[in-house]
């Protein structure tokens, strides 16, 4: 497997997006002894469901990629993309929706670590600009939300919209783009 300068990897919920990503990583860390793999995590745990869910994923993704070091980053996502390493580093970041979520609809503004303003920049504008910094490779994971059906209420459909548009300003950003569809990858963009 092939690592891209730059992929985004999109998909539905368990489309096999993250698997990819950690597959990239594994082929990233296993191509070169200095290699560097880092998983630049968005999520926040809000209840007790989510804390088990992120620790579940952390202990089955230390299983398949166990050279995969976390760095969490639910708000700050270019600082952390930037602190990531150097060149020899993969950052794989997991997931666009959730930062662009809690960027966009926060479930309150006495969250731990949230930045007391917010870059006003549009989204996609801040994540290309990392992207393109970016020393290393970079695996970007991100849903395919608008397959679905129209959303009902004003606010989801802003969401909807707003993701929408940054998944088009990334993929049009990156060297690959590959739609996970039943976890087989469909290449979109940059595929040999």
């Amino acid at each position: 497997m092939q690592v891209a300068r730059s992929e985004l990897i999109l998909g539905g919920q368990k489309s096999g997006k993250s698997r990819r990503a950690e597959s990239l990583a594994a082929a990233w860390l296993a191509a070169a002894p200095g290699h560097r793999a880092v998983l630049v995590a968005t999520a926040l745990a809000h209840d007790g469901e989510m804390h088990a869910r992120i620790a579940r994923h952390q202990r089955e993704r230390a299983a398949r990629v166990p050279g995969l070091a976390t760095r969490e980053a639910p708000h700050d996502l270019p600082a952390a993309i930037a602190q990531a390493g150097g060149g020899e580093t993969l950052r794989v970041v997991d997931c666009l929706t959730l930062w662009l979520t809690q960027r966009l609809m926060p479930l309150s503004d006495s969250e731990p670590n949230r930045p007391p303003a917010l870059d006003e920049r549009a989204p996609a504008a801040i994540i290309i600009e990392a992207i393109r910094a970016c020393p290393g490779p970079i695996v970007l994971v991100g849903n395919e939300i608008g397959l679905g059906v129209i959303p009902l209420g004003p606010e989801v459909r802003a969401f909807v919209d707003a993701l929408g548009a940054l998944n088009q300003a990334v993929a049009a950003t990156c060297d690959r783009v590959t739609l996970m569809v039943a976890g087989l990858p469909c290449g979109l963009k940059g595929w040999p």
